[in-house]
């Protein structure tokens, strides 16, 4: 009975967000070539290093408790979601940018002056993004979840490219100014996240309450509306938001820079989340970052440039594919979760839909990468084919059990997940760190990579099967 209700409901949303996801998908992919021929591999290289300090960063601070926003879908409570990550991500933003800069001034750091001031704002982006996906998938909003995903990747695609022509067209510039080509980049990257996240907020209806100013999501409805014909009712409209929020400042004082006593306790309330699955995500961002970060010291930029397309390459269909999973494998794991103490039905539809997916291509680039990746971005990029023939298997099964870790988080199993973390951020210490060549590196890494994750693909499914017992529905520890 649950088999034949849970399909169609699950392959509808899917495939309304898979629609989405190739489209924007598509865009990356067709603007790689272009961008491998206008940029070296040491600005890909260091752009890649930036991006994934972003990404790190944006973990911290949601303090993933856009996965609370799914598990706990009232809109007052989701209201105080919103409210949580939009102070968690704005002082993690600044406290950043500031320690950045110290760095840099103390030439403690070698990123360049545009990475450093952006850095802060790209994780709040990136932060207030993944939370509003995150509210379009406890609605179903998955139509235009997707719609925000191609105007995100198109912005992104498009000003990249637009600002890499313009500077091969500067030649005196560029040979004035090291690493300009790395700065378009993430030019354009900042470019596609700020408009991404603009057309998820005009599309979605946000339970936003606007630094306690009082209005009600409705009137935050009218005021977006207004302000969508009338630029000036925008701008005048946060002004005055800004305003009510630092006479609350004057009027508390440094309590006002702590989170509201309804935020602390929707804090508590999922503090599981926060306490368990905010530090095992930190774990995995920084094992995802950690080999090219290894690869530049111990074997240079030429190399991490390519290992960076390399992830370029492979983690576009993770990204974007595997996400549009996740997004209905939330909704359809908690609801059967609460309703029959498992999600068994959607586990396996979800395992289906991933291993369909995964498995063509992840042959064609154990079978053919090296000369694909010369074809298709030209003979200097050949070497990130042969990098990315090794991590074929790796990627498939990346792409296979990223989504269907979420059990972890239904299941209450945080604790379990954090220490397959600590074991995978060890694995690839360890394997980076060994006196190989860089090939060799890979392998090993590849390898011990491997086999952790059908450990994680054992676990996920056994606490998919039923609920633990004595543990409440969300909340571990």
């Amino acid at each position: 009975m649950t088999n034949m209700t849970a399909l169609p409901t699950f392959w509808k949303h899917l495939l309304t967000v898979l629609g989405g996801s190739l489209a924007a998908q598509a865009l990356p992919i067709v603007a790689a070539p272009l961008i491998t021929r206008l940029c070296t591999p040491a600005e890909l290289g260091a752009f890649s290093v930036w991006l994934g300090i972003v990404a790190i960063a944006a973990v911290a601070a949601t303090l993933r408790m856009e996965f609370a926003m799914v598990v706990d879908p009232g809109r007052i409570r989701q209201r105080l979601c919103f409210g949580v990550v939009a102070w968690s991500s704005s002082w993690l933003a600044v406290v950043l940018t500031v320690a950045l800069l110290a760095a840099r001034w103390l030439d403690l750091v070698a990123m360049s002056w545009p990475g450093i001031l952006t850095l802060g704002l790209a994780a709040w982006l990136t932060a207030g993004m993944q939370t509003t996906l995150a509210y379009a998938a406890s609605h179903n909003g998955f139509a235009a979840a997707a719609k925000a995903r191609i105007v995100a990747a198109g912005g992104v695609a498009g000003v990249q490219l637009a600002l890499l022509a313009l500077l091969a067209g500067l030649p005196w510039l560029t040979s004035h100014l090291a690493g300009t080509g790395g700065d378009a980049l993430l030019a354009g990257q900042l470019a596609g996240m700020a408009v991404g996240l603009v057309a998820a907020r005009r599309l979605l209806n946000l339970p936003l309450r606007r630094f306690g100013s009082g209005i009600t999501a409705r009137q935050a409805g009218d005021v977006n509306a207004a302000g969508a014909n009338n630029a000036a009712a925008v701008a005048s409209s946060a002004a005055l938001r800004w305003l009510a929020y630092l006479r609350r400042l004057r009027r508390q004082n440094l309590a006002a820079l702590l989170p509201t006593t309804a935020q602390r306790r929707y804090l508590r309330r999922h503090r599981a989340f926060w306490r368990f699955t905010l530090p095992s995500s930190l774990l995995n961002a920084a094992v995802g970052q950690l080999p090219l970060l290894i690869i530049g010291a111990r074997h240079g930029v030429m190399a991490a440039g390519l290992f960076a397309l390399t992830q370029r390459v492979l983690a576009a269909p993770i990204s974007l594919l595997a996400a549009s999973v996740l997004e209905v494998f939330k909704r359809e794991s908690v609801r059967q979760y609460q309703e029959h103490g498992d999600c068994r039905p959607a586990y396996r539809h979800a395992l289906r839909v991933l291993l369909a997916l995964g498995a063509a291509p992840a042959l064609v680039l154990w079978l053919a990468s090296p000369a694909l990746f010369g074809l298709v971005f030209g003979p200097a990029w050949r070497g990130a084919g042969e990098l990315a023939q090794i991590m074929a298997p790796l990627f498939f099964l990346n792409f296979v059990a990223g989504p269907l870790s979420y059990v972890f988080s239904v299941a209450g199993r945080q604790k379990i997940e954090l220490l397959w973390q600590v074991a995978l951020f060890a694995t690839t210490v360890a394997a980076f760190m060994a006196p190989l060549s860089l090939a060799h590196n890979v392998l090993a890494y590849s390898i011990g990579y491997s086999l952790l994750y059908l450990v994680y693909l054992h676990l996920s499914y056994r606490y998919a099967r039923e609920r633990p017992s004595g543990r409440r529905l969300h909340v571990a520890g």
